[in-house]
């Protein structure tokens, strides 16, 4: 899939030495290879740029985000928090940025162990999914989470990763 859009600027933020322990992981080259990506199926006919953040974290600082801005006081997986309402990326061409994904070390990693899925495409899904978030996607109704399940597997087979809604 090619996209003539100018690359996304992001922003990769370790603010847990946890992710340290995934040695070979290189969290800027992977967000290099799946935003664009996202973008790309998702807002196919934009010609803006995206700017965005990850934030890898643990559980801690995330169940703290969690606690404050949904009323969860639990760890969760990733959370998004957009700048806008998704739609930023129809405005005209220029740079728009779209957000934060932050994303929890444990809770992925138990996540990942449970699921028998690698940490990297545990990760991969994870962000997919964050950066969805950030575009307007949501699956509160059964339709939402159809269509955003159906982004998310087209994503992450342009990365080669299995379709993570099927059963194991």
């Amino acid at each position: 899939m090619s996209d003539t859009r100018a690359a996304p600027v992001i922003d990769v933020l370790v603010s847990s030495p946890l992710w340290t322990q995934q040695g070979d992981l290189d969290a800027e080259s992977l967000a290099a290879r799946v935003v664009p990506l996202v973008l790309a199926r998702a807002r196919p006919n934009s010609d803006s740029q995206a700017e965005l953040s990850v934030v890898l974290t643990d559980d801690d600082e995330i169940r703290a985000l969690n606690r404050d801005y949904r009323g969860k006081d639990s760890p969760t997986n990733v959370l998004s928090f957009a700048t806008g309402d998704g739609d930023c990326l129809a405005a005209p061409p220029g740079l728009h940025p779209l957000g934060d994904v932050v994303l929890a070390y444990e809770t992925l990693a138990r996540e990942a162990t449970e699921q028998q899925k690698t940490f990297e495409a545990h990760l991969s899904h994870l962000l997919v999914h964050g950066i969805l978030h950030l575009l307007g996607h949501d699956h509160i109704d059964d339709d939402e989470a159809a269509e955003m399940e159906t982004l998310e597997i087209a994503v992450l087979k342009d990365l080669g990763i299995a379709n993570p809604y099927l059963e194991r």
